[in-house]
């Protein structure tokens, strides 16, 4: 029977120290994903890693080749070059439809540090166009994940989730930034990395008055279409100690493996920087700036983990809408795996009529012949007499079957019905 599993870690259950040295960048979901299909040929997999959490999903049409939870662990340990217990310690395992209800709950954003926030809609899009760009997707998971992306949708427009889009970037500028500078038309604003947060960051600080705005990106060209978009000017790679020099506020999203910017290195900055208040907004994940670095003078240094109890009071408002969102994603889960089951049990139905109606047609022919030269209006009565037979002894088993199929737990009667019958040829 085919299988349902996802390993992974989130903002529940592992700190940012563990969820940076675990995250994959892009092009390590890339290379993961070919080292995977390499490794298991016949597993459909998909990647999911943000800020976070990191989740790998994976399906087979026969579960009896999926990876076993210690497989997977394994695996993400090897390509990390940790020990096996540090990502066992750290990670949860779903299987089955709580694979499925996860999915529906995460790419509806209620699963998100930052309730109804956009961007993990587009997250779990782009790991699913990667999967599915290096053949790592397949059957289940383009059911799975087509049908999250449009559970997600549903709940957007059902619901007030959504309301007034409450994002991390939006938090951090408006919670965290506003906190510390009382106006921003007068602060020099870097943003380090050119991808969606970078973006969304730059124009929550436009709607707050931010206007001079320079980027520094390793794709120069990139950088520049991002900062053109908001009239500011941008920087190549080589200038970043530069520009964190000029900088008031700093957005840093960037993808890097290792921290950009050590407490060693901006100790050299900071007789240039003449003990100016510095605020920096760390949203990447590994974390782009040493921590240490917030123990100096005038530096507040904010990463991702630190937008955990704003995020936990945005949970709290939008929590009456919860009831609303989860009866739709129960639904959808349910409507989901009845329509998943249906297509295991269909091959299993579809041989198990066909064999009754050779034998039907077997033993009709040979009592037809005997019979000779009969009225035509006697055969055809035969023949539906024998139709009504076959029906009637087919009937239980099939919609005995349909209904476990419904429930989710049709293995044991499916298996049974292949042994009881002989389909397995």
């Amino acid at each position: 029977m085919m299988k349902l599993q996802m390993i992974g870690l989130s903002h529940h259950n592992a700190s940012v120290e563990v969820r940076e040295r675990l995250a994959f960048s892009p092009d390590q979901a890339q290379a993961a994903l070919q080292t995977f299909r390499d490794r298991y040929p016949d597993i459909e997999t998909v990647l999911l890693s943000t800020c976070n959490r990191t989740e790998i999903y994976t399906a087979a049409i026969d579960g009896n080749v999926c990876p076993t939870h210690h497989d997977m662990v394994q695996f993400w340990a090897d390509f990390h070059h940790v020990e096996p217990q540090d990502v066992f310690d750290n990670v949860l395992e779903r299987t089955g439809e709580d694979v499925v209800r996860h999915l529906f709950t995460v790419a509806a954003s209620l699963d998100s540090m930052v309730v109804g926030e956009a961007q993990i809609l587009s997250q779990v899009k782009q790991a699913y166009d990667l999967s599915t760009q290096t053949d790592s997707a397949g059957t289940l998971t383009h059911s799975c994940f087509q049908a999250a992306i449009r559970v997600a949708k549903r709940v957007s427009n059902e619901t007030t989730i959504h309301k007034k889009r409450v994002s991390i970037p939006s938090v951090a500028v408006s919670d965290f930034a506003r906190n510390v500078f009382d106006r921003f038309d007068d602060k020099q604003v870097l943003i380090i990395g050119a991808g969606e947060m970078a973006e969304e960051t730059a124009r929550y600080l436009v709607d707050v008055g931010a206007k001079s705005f320079t980027v520094v990106n390793r794709s120069l060209d990139r950088g520049a279409r991002l900062a053109a978009s908001f009239n500011g000017r941008a920087l190549p790679w080589d200038q970043l100690n530069k520009a964190i020099v000029n900088a008031d506020l700093i957005v840093s999203t960037t993808g890097a493996t290792e921290p950009i910017v050590r407490l060693e290195e901006y100790k050299q900055l900071e007789a240039a920087r003449f003990q100016r208040t510095l605020f920096v907004l760390d949203l990447a994940i590994p974390r782009d700036f040493d921590p240490r670095i917030s123990e100096r003078v005038g530096v507040y240094l904010f990463s991702i983990d630190d937008l955990r109890h704003t995020c936990d009071k945005n949970r709290a408002a939008r929590e009456r809408e919860w009831p609303k969102a989860e009866r739709i994603i129960e639904d959808e889960t349910a409507k989901f795996m009845a329509d998943l089951n249906h297509r295991a049990t269909a091959p299993t139905i579809r041989r198990l009529k066909q064999r009754s109606d050779e034998l039907k047609e077997e033993e009709l022919k040979r009592l037809l012949n005997k019979l000779g030269d009969i009225d035509p209006k006697m055969a055809d009565e035969i023949t539906r007499s024998f139709d009504r037979l076959v029906n009637k002894l087919l009937h239980p088993p099939l919609e005995s079957l349909r209904d476990e199929a419904g429930s989710g737990s049709s293995d044991g009667l499916l298996d049974a019905l292949k042994r009881l019958f002989r389909l397995y040829d």
